[in-house]
């Protein structure tokens, strides 16, 4: 067994030149790798630039592809015989259809009834519309039940109906 006195001379005695020679080595080599790893990697506008026109071919050629679809003919289902046609010539066929019909009037608009006013209502005529000239603004409908309840609830919204025009 080594005297005590021995371990603490060793203990505290200084490294020598080789192992701090070492350390120094090893960090150069861990920097060496490091370069090594990250060098090659693509860096600034370079990658910046090659990215954007990657993304500019892509955008054209999408836009090509749709255009490409807008204004030509092809098949969709040949057994079926749905084609597709360019977009100019399917609007100049929708505006001669358009054309050839005749305008019809638009019927008219039914607003729907309140809960309110079909509380005191049995099922079958809460159900079926009310005539169209039949509400007036502020007038709720008559009651069809004569009960209290019925009697006694208040009208309607006072909100107005909508306007009829001629």
């Amino acid at each position: 067994m080594a005297e005590p006195e021995s371990l603490r001379q060793i203990a505290r005695s200084r490294a020598p030149l080789s192992t701090w020679l070492g350390v120094v080595l090893l960090f150069a080599l861990f920097g060496v790798i490091v370069l090594a790893i990250i060098g090659p990697s693509p860096r600034g506008s370079d990658y910046e630039e090659t990215r954007a026109k990657k993304r500019m071919e892509n955008l054209k050629t999408s836009r090509e592809d749709a255009d490409k679809a807008l204004n030509a003919y092809a098949w969709i289902d040949k057994n079926k015989g749905v084609v597709r046609i360019p977009i100019s010539r399917a609007m100049e066929l929708t505006i001669a259809q358009l054309a050839q019909q005749k305008p019809a009037a638009a019927g008219p608009i039914a607003t729907p009834a309140s809960a309110e006013a079909t509380a005191g209502k049995p099922e079958a005529q809460a159900a079926s519309p009310a005539p169209a000239g039949s509400l007036q603004p502020g007038v709720a409908p008559p009651a069809a039940s004569s009960s209290p309840a019925a009697q006694s609830s208040p009208p309607a919204s006072a909100s107005p109906a909508p306007a009829k025009t001629p």
